[in-house]
């Protein structure tokens, strides 16, 4: 029997976050795909269904704690919903027992050690895999993902700003250095951990920037960026924290390289993603509204004052993790790449 003919395994481990709760409700509709496991930390090992109560009636699992050995009599592709450093922990043994893995932690997108350590603050304990490892943005790296055991899925920031400049850079339409980025997400993108800073009464009603000149993002989009259009890129990215549930939007600056209409950059964007068909390149300015709940990225260009702008948009939970993370299954498996994923 062909793969494609029978249900692929599929287990999430740690299965209690906003992501992997997008990921379970993207599966649960993927014909293909069967959720087999579900994993946490928690000692008592509840009811997946009592952990995300909208998945009531929906999903009859139990979490477990993590033991690669029984996930592997289990399933035979694992998403991992861990936090960096984790991850790294996880995997390998994973890959041991014969698990092919999604991994949506940062712990295997970078390629040196020395920048994961750098930027991450931890030694990397599985470094000989990195560089080797495909990174998960299909609207690059489409051809490299099929047949893969690891694929190393993108950050939200980094899917939105790499999809944005990666036309006009490969285009060589703008100059690689002294780009800007200026970053804006909502407040799921901190995870579901409680924090003093995602607290209601201190991120409602207020704008803020974080991780000023330090955020971990900075050294994954400039790697791509520089990978795809084999120019040396260099970005400044700063975040900022508003006061909405998900989304999230990039408004970047960059330097012409040479002369183009914001018609004549559209056209290139719009030729640079003809086979992607969750790229949405438009005349109006992106909204957030207009990608929440999808794993479209809505992106629009223009020039102003020997300034090329873009502006792209996404849903910083779908497209910007777990919606990405299902097209990179697809692909493993040789799916439709949008399977499940236009409802």
């Amino acid at each position: 029997m062909s793969e494609a003919a029978s249900k692929i395994r599929v287990a999430i481990i740690g299965a209690t976050g906003y992501t992997a709760f997008e990921l379970i409700k993207i599966l649960l509709r993927h014909p293909q795909a069967e959720i087999t496991a579900v994993t946490t930390r928690q000692e008592d090992c509840p009811p997946i269904s009592s952990v995300h109560s909208a998945l009531t009636g929906r999903i009859d699992l139990n979490c477990e704690l993590f033991d690669p050995a029984t996930i592997a009599q289990k399933a035979d592709v694992a998403f991992t919903c861990l936090p960096h450093t984790a991850s790294m922990e996880a995997i390998p043994q994973l890959l041991a027992e014969g698990v092919r893995v999604i991994d949506l932690s940062a712990d295997y997108r970078l390629t040196d050690p020395d920048v994961y350590a750098e930027w991450y603050g931890h030694v990397h304990t599985d470094p000989t895999r990195l560089g080797d490892v495909v990174y998960g943005l299909p609207e690059l790296y489409r051809a490299q993902i099929p047949g893969k055991d690891l694929i190393a899925n993108p950050g939200c920031y980094t899917s939105t700003s790499i999809l944005a400049l990666a036309p006009l850079l490969c285009g060589g339409f703008v100059e690689p250095e002294g780009i800007i980025i200026d970053g804006k997400s909502g407040v799921s993108g901190a995870g579901r951990s409680p924090k003093l800073g995602t607290l209601f009464p201190e991120c409602n009603e207020s704008v803020s920037p974080y991780s000023v000149g330090k955020h971990r993002h900075t050294p994954e989009i400039d790697q791509v960026l520089t990978d795809v259009s084999k120019l040396a890129t260099s970005v400044v990215f700063t975040p900022h924290l508003i006061p909405m549930d998900r989304g999230l939007m990039c408004s970047v600056y960059a330097r012409p390289a040479k002369s183009a209409t914001a018609r004549e950059l559209l056209e290139a964007a719009r030729n640079f993603y003809a086979d992607s068909p969750f790229i949405r390149v438009v005349d109006h300015l992106p909204r957030t509204k207009d990608v929440a709940h999808t794993n479209f990225c809505d992106i629009t260009i223009a020039v102003s004052r020997n300034t090329v702008q873009v502006f792209s948009a996404l849903d910083n939970l779908i497209k910007g993790a777990s919606g990405v993370a299902v097209q990179n299954f697809n692909l493993m498996h040789g799916f439709d790449e949008t399977t499940a994923l236009i409802v």
